[in-house]
């Protein structure tokens, strides 16, 4: 298991972005930097378990591995075995098919949408998903499972700035769509037979306004009830499909 131990080094880890299943608190343990570990992974959608003091040595044994000699201070973090791949790569790798369809997630914070997303992502041709590293859901055990292991079939990246990612798509000849209310046509008004980077903003706030600023067009999914917006993994089921059902006309 590859473990994170100590409470500074755990919350540094959740601060910078780093993959983390899971948080494991020795059950009382207090104090301000115990507090921000639960605010900080809570923000990232981190699960935080306080476990007993007998599970809690299950799971950082007594060896004569370095790190697990060190003084844990009540606070271990599993990081994620989850593979992940390159802007470079997942551009590359898209680029091998006739439309390549590249899916930029802007700040998704739960992990059954993450997940749930992911799924949909594997069914309908993605090529390569993008997610933000602050912010965001970690791809963990939970987003695994609701994924349906599509986890392990997509090439997944994480990114630090979105911004600089979206001009480095349209300098490989991607036309960057946006899903926004605002500002926005018809899902089904737009041409995808192109080499595309559909982007999904966050589940309540939606794509970021410089996000939106670097998309080269935004649409929406028009709806008849008094709900004016839809689920961000529904919405990206909605348009994925319609993406696919363009391109195999």
């Amino acid at each position: 298991m590859n473990l994170i131990i100590g409470r500074r080094p755990v919350l540094e880890a959740i601060n910078s972005g780093e993959e983390i299943d899971q948080v494991y608190l020795l059950y009382g343990q207090r104090g301000e930097i115990i507090n921000a570990i639960r605010i900080a992974a809570k923000k990232r959608g981190i699960k935080c378990n306080e476990i007993p003091a007998q599970k809690f040595r299950e799971l950082v044994p007594a060896g004569n591995e370095p790190a697990k000699q060190k003084n844990t201070q009540g606070v271990v973090a599993k990081k994620s075995s989850q593979k992940f791949y390159t802007l470079e790569e997942v551009i590359s790798h898209s680029k091998k098919f006739q439309y390549p369809l590249v899916l930029v997630l802007d700040s998704i914070q739960d992990t059954h949408n993450l997940g749930a997303i992911l799924r949909t992502a594997e069914c309908s041709e993605v090529h390569g998903v993008i997610i933000t590293k602050h912010n965001s859901a970690p791809v963990n055990e939970t987003v695994v499972k609701t994924s349906a292991g599509a986890t392990e079939y997509l090439k997944i990246c994480p990114v630090n700035n979105l911004v600089n990612v979206l001009k480095e798509l349209k300098d490989n000849g991607f036309w960057i769509i946006g899903s926004s209310l605002e500002n926005s046509r018809s899902y089904t008004e737009v041409d995808y037979k192109v080499p595309a980077a559909l982007v999904l903003g966050n589940e309540e706030k939606g794509i970021r306004r410089l996000t939106a600023e670097n998309c080269d067009m935004l649409v929406n999914v028009p709806m008849k009830g008094k709900i004016q917006s839809l689920n961000v993994s529904v919405a990206a089921g909605i348009l994925l499909f319609e993406i696919l059902r363009q391109r195999n006309l």
